[in-house]
């Protein structure tokens, strides 16, 4: 397994355990729905390390697709170091900005990056990728680092992004045209990548019509370029039969057959680009057509393979994505001129991305739904892809977005609603809301039940659930007249809680509620209740197993570990 090693290293491979919960408050005034919900469309205005724990009960597991444009440590972006970890070196780092001279940026932006990989693994599905915006500066530290996160095998690709073709001089003697966008999938053996529609002028080169109308154009089966001689691929190198009048390729000989070999352009021995059982499974898109030869303009059989252009339904075939994304569409430019239009001509935000970049994300990510999951949000740009992509392919993407700058609400949300106001309301699948949510108290078990900072119901439901189960919480389960929260591999989960301090003074787990309990899916029960009046025999009779609130919390885990 791959490893970097960096100053401060020891002090955050595992911060991401410590940071707590916090609250997460709607906020109805800056949302664009009749009800605000974590199951929405998200703009989660915070710190994004809070966020993203926070976010851990709703989705961990969940998201398909992940975006992240992080600080690219240039020196000059004003960045600052704001992790609260319990350490004298890392409390001299809070607060300030990382610039050029600072001798351990470097060591900064991996302690910083490394608990928010962590996180983002958690939250990743099995069939998810993450792709990572980055220049030169720390490209080489985000491959080591996602390495020793992701796991090398599930590199997925590194993409050459042409985003400034005029260049920038970066303290060397190239003029600088590209970045990079790193892509991880979760398990690279569970991701199938999209794929995209051939363009017109790969469209063009489809001139032959074949039965059914089907287009096609003819490719040489002779191998060609690196690894083509007789002695690169010796398995390779066999002969092929053909009927001169009707075209028609065997593996075996007869008699009114011309045997073919595999020749190259100087005469020598080359090879087949299919094995020999391909050429039987797959016969029939093979054909011997009169070509002819170089130089002497003599005629002679050479094979060839029916590359069609749509498949046996009619669908038009698709084209693996390039590893160089280029085009006026990946501009600097025309991610700060999209924005401008929305904005009413008005520079409101510097270097966004530019729209088609996420959208070319997305679909590489495949399929049409799932939740996309923007962790360094900025001006909006994903939600903005996640809505016209979806607008143009019928999809029921969903957007989730981290914004911890002040600008969350004036940028960031208001880019979405925008944006929003610009499209159609025929597709049903669009949509068209969006809450906005903001990190609130932190839940930490020592003052989760003071007065003055009690959590919403659904929001200590999934701290709990997610704490003593380790399983993800579903918030539409949930019914508060029962006290159920959910149901998890080995409880029934039961919470009796209201965000009133005279409530919980009063309230405590009596025999009449353990009798009135649902029986539910038949597990034992998990109650969570300030107190209890309720002896143990009458807990193993009704199957309950009971935790006090605030402190045994984690006491759950420890039994069914």
């Amino acid at each position: 397994m791959p490893s970097i090693n960096f100053k401060g290293k020891a002090l955050v491979q595992n911060f991401h355990l410590l940071v707590p919960y916090h609250e997460l408050k709607p906020v109805k005034s800056k949302s664009l729905t009749s009800k605000v919900s974590l199951h929405d469309n998200l703009v989660v205005h915070g710190d994004n390390l809070q966020a993203l724990k926070s976010l851990l009960p709703y989705y961990h597991g969940k998201v398909k697709c992940i975006y992240v444009d992080p600080p690219y440590n240039t020196g000059n972006e004003g960045w600052v170091y704001n992790d609260n970890v319990s350490s004298p070196m890392i409390q001299e780092w809070l607060g300030k900005v990382v610039d050029r001279e600072d001798l351990t940026r470097h060591d900064k932006w991996l302690c910083m990056m490394m608990p928010r990989l962590r996180l983002l693994r958690d939250l990743l599905n099995d069939e998810g990728i993450i792709g990572i915006s980055i220049d030169e500066n720390e490209f080489s530290n985000l491959i080591t680092l996602c390495d020793e996160i992701f796991g090398e095998n599930n590199l997925f690709g590194v993409i050459v992004v042409r985003n400034n073709p005029r260049g920038r001089r970066l303290g060397t003697e190239f003029a600088v045209e590209h970045e990079y966008l790193v892509v991880y999938a979760r398990a690279r053996e569970r991701f199938t990548a999209g794929r995209l529609p051939l363009t017109d002028e790969q469209l063009q080169e489809y001139s032959e019509v074949g039965a059914g109308g089907r287009r096609y154009r003819l490719l040489g089966l002779r191998k060609r370029g690196a690894l083509s001689r007789r002695e690169d691929r010796p398995n390779l190198y066999y002969p092929l039969y053909a009927h001169p009048k009707t075209g028609k390729v065997y593996l075996e000989n007869d008699k009114n057959l011309v045997k073919i070999l595999p020749r190259l352009s100087d005469g020598a021995d080359g090879v087949w680009r299919w094995s020999k059982s391909k050429v039987r499974d797959e016969n029939e898109k093979l054909i011997a057509k009169e070509v002819r030869r170089r130089g002497s303009g003599d005629k002679e059989l050479d094979i060839f393979e029916l590359d069609y252009a749509e498949d046996e339904v009619g669908e038009v075939v698709t084209r693996l994505f390039p590893s160089i994304w280029q085009g006026s569409e990946f501009n600097n430019e025309t991610g700060r001129d999209q924005i401008k239009e929305l904005f009413d001509g008005k520079s409101v935000f510097d270097n966004p991305k530019p729209v088609d970049l996420i959208k070319h994300f997305l679909l590489l990510g495949g399929g049409q739904d799932g939740i996309v999951l923007d962790p360094t949000a900025g001006s909006g740009t994903t939600a903005q892809a996640v809505l016209e992509l979806n607008n143009s392919d019928s999809g029921a993407r969903r957007f989730v977005l981290i914004e911890q700058e002040a600008y969350a609400d004036s940028i960031t949300a208001e880019r979405v609603r925008r944006v929003i106001n610009t499209l159609p309301n025929a597709n049903p699948k669009l949509g068209r809301s969006f809450s906005v949510v903001e990190v609130g108290h932190p839940m930490r078990l020592e003052t989760l039940l003071k007065a003055d900072k009690l959590p919403s119901f659904e929001d200590l439901a999934s701290y709990i659930f997610y704490t003593a189960t380790g399983e993800d919480f579903e918030a539409q389960r949930i019914n508060r007249k029962t006290y159920f929260i959910g149901e998890s591999a080995q409880f029934d989960v039961y919470l009796m809680y209201e965000p009133d301090l005279d409530y919980l003074k009063s309230t405590a787990l009596t025999l009449d509620i353990a009798r009135r309990l649902p029986k539910g899916s038949g597990k034992k029960r998990l109650v969570f209740a300030p107190t209890k009046y309720l002896d143990s025999i009458h807990l193993d009779e009704y199957r309950i197993e009971f935790c006090q609130l605030p402190f045994e919390i984690y006491k759950a885990v420890k039994r069914t570990a």
